[in-house]
C-alpha cells in the first residue's frame, strides 16, 4: 500500500504518519522509485502499536523509540527481547532509573524482604537473581515501602495470592503471546498489552470488589 492508503487504513492522519517515520517511530517502506514506497501489513501493525502507546498511554516519543528498537532487535533472545521491551516502558510507582535508594529507609528495608521471601515461596527464581536490575522489583518494593510508611503493612502472606493469580494469567500472557509467528510480533503484542490491556486487569478488579462488597453488604 502506499503512505495515504496507510494513512487511510490507520485511521491516523497523514501528517502524523510522516511524523512517525521521521522520528524513525515506523520502519521506512520499501522504495519502489524516486518519490514513492510501498508499505504492508507490518507497518500497519506498528502504526497502530505507536498509536496507542502515544495516545492511549500518554508515552512520551522518545520512550516509544526505545521500546520499540528493543522490539526490533534481532540479536536478542525471545524472553531477554519481550523483557527489555517492557522494562522500557513507563511503570506507574517505583524509584526513578538511577536514583539511589536510602540504604537508612527501614520502610524500604522491610519491603525488601518481604519482596524476596514472597518471591522464595513462590519459587520466582529468575525475578530472585534480576532482583532491583528490574524496575517491576524497584516498583513493587517502593510501593510496599509506601504502604508501610503509611501504616497499612502486608505480609507474604497477604501477597500470596494476589501473586498466584498473577502467575495464571502470566500463563495465559505467554500462551497466547506464543502463538504469534515471529519474535517481533511477540514483543509488539507484549507491549500492546502492558499499555492496553493492564488497565483492562486493573477495572475488572474494580469491578469484581463492588460485586462482592454488594453481595456481602447490600447496596
Amino acid at each position: 500500500m502506499r503512505l495515504a492508503d496507510l494513512g487511510e487504513r490507520s485511521g491516523v492522519p497523514l501528517a502524523t504518519v510522516k511524523y512517525y517515520l521521521r522520528e524513525g517511530l515506523l520502519p521506512p517502506g520499501r522504495r519502489i522509485n524516486a518519490t514513492q514506497a510501498e508499505y504492508d501489513e507490518s507497518h500497519l501493525r506498528r502504526l497502530r502499536l505507536v498509536r496507542a502507546m502515544i495516545q492511549v498511554g500518554r508515552i512520551p516519543v522518545a520512550t516509544v523509540r526505545e521500546v520499540l528498537a528493543h522490539v526490533d532487535d534481532d540479536s536478542l533472545g525471545r524472553t531477554v527481547r519481550l523483557g527489555a521491551a517492557l522494562w522500557a516502558l513507563p511503570y506507574p510507582a517505583g524509584e526513578a532509573p538511577g536514583t539511589p535508594p536510602d540504604a537508612e529507609d527501614p520502610s524500604r528495608a522491610a519491603a525488601l524482604v518481604l519482596v524476596d521471601a514472597l518471591l522464595e515461596r513462590l519459587g520466582w527464581s529468575i525475578a530472585r537473581e534480576l532482583g532491583d536490575l528490574s524496575p517491576a522489583h524497584r516498583a513493587l518494593v517502593a510501593t510496599l515501602a509506601t504502604l508501610h510508611r503509611l501504616g497499612y503493612p502486608l505480609d507474604a502472606d497477604d501477597l500470596l495470592p494476589y501473586a498466584r493469580t498473577m502467575e495464571q494469567a502470566a500463563v495465559h500472557d505467554l500462551d497466547r503471546t506464543d502463538r504469534l509467528p515471529t519474535d517481533r510480533e511477540r514483543a509488539e503484542y507484549a507491549v500492546a498489552s502492558a499499555v492496553l490491556f493492564e488497565p483492562v486487569l486493573l477495572n475488572l478488579r474494580r469491578l469484581a470488589q463492588a460485586e462482592e462488597s454488594g453481595r456481602r453488604h447490600g447496596l
